[in-house]
């Protein structure tokens, strides 16, 4: 009886695993919509919310120093458009593909409208008080946190796409995300965003990301480069 009570437990477990692997993508973008109208309802209340005040009293209070200060500023500046500029250059020339170059421009294009038409429509005010850099416009989403998301998201995908190697996949990969959170973690610190606005701008982008490398990235990237047979399993791109 026990027995057969674990076998369909084994089962059911199972067969959750496959339908979540198979919905990943879909699963993603769920959970950022939820998240995003999770945050859009509190702000729209005019509440600060509990993860504002804990991000302020750490980032802020506990955090700051004059050593920190500028090496949080040169992360924040990563997003800047002379980097992205440089950076999409440089990812452009290396990628193989049909069109890698118009595939991240056309990604950063929306992201940015897509940021603009949500900042419009909330419209919630920068914190006040704290700053330490000046920052003009709406705060939610963070701008610069969206953009490292779509930015180097992209980036991550184009590993997968192209990189037959699961180690080095895993190593790109880790290193932009300490990335984009950093860039994000920056934006709290200067003052310049509350966290909400932070994870508002991560769950927009990586929705995004979910829709664009499933619509358009397959398009303008063209096949993926024949992999052995030994890796042709793993070289299949991670449901962003």
């Amino acid at each position: 009886m026990d027995d057969g009570c674990q076998n369909k437990a084994s089962g059911a477990l199972k067969c959750m695993s496959r339908l979540v692997r198979l919905n990943r993508r879909t699963l993603i973008i769920a959970v950022c919509i939820v998240v995003f109208l999770a945050l859009f309802e509190d702000i729209a209340e005019g509440q600060i919310m509990h993860l504002d005040v804990l991000a302020y009293r750490f980032f802020v209070e506990y955090l700051r120093s004059d050593a920190l200060t500028p090496v949080m500023g040169e992360i924040t500046n990563i997003a800047s458009p002379t980097v992205l500029v440089v950076l999409w250059l440089v990812v452009s020339a290396l990628s193989p593909g049909k069109r890698p170059g118009l595939c991240m421009a056309l990604n950063f294009a929306c992201s940015v409208v897509l940021n603009y038409l949500l900042k419009f429509i909330v419209q919630r005010p920068r914190p006040e008080g704290f700053r330490l850099v000046c920052a003009s416009g709406y705060s939610f989403p963070s701008g610069h946190s969206m953009i490292a998301m779509a930015f180097f998201g992209l980036i991550i995908y184009f590993v997968w796409y192209y990189e037959e190697d699961r180690c080095q996949r895993w190593i790109w990969t880790i290193c932009f995300s300490i990335v984009i959170a950093l860039i994000g973690i920056s934006r709290i610190y200067l003052g310049v965003h509350y966290a909400s606005d932070v994870v508002a701008g991560f769950c927009v982008s990586m929705a995004w990301l979910a829709v664009y490398t499933k619509l358009f990235c397959p398009l303008l990237l063209g096949e993926r480069p024949a992999s052995s047979s030994s890796d042709a399993t793993a070289a299949k791109p991670p449901e962003i």
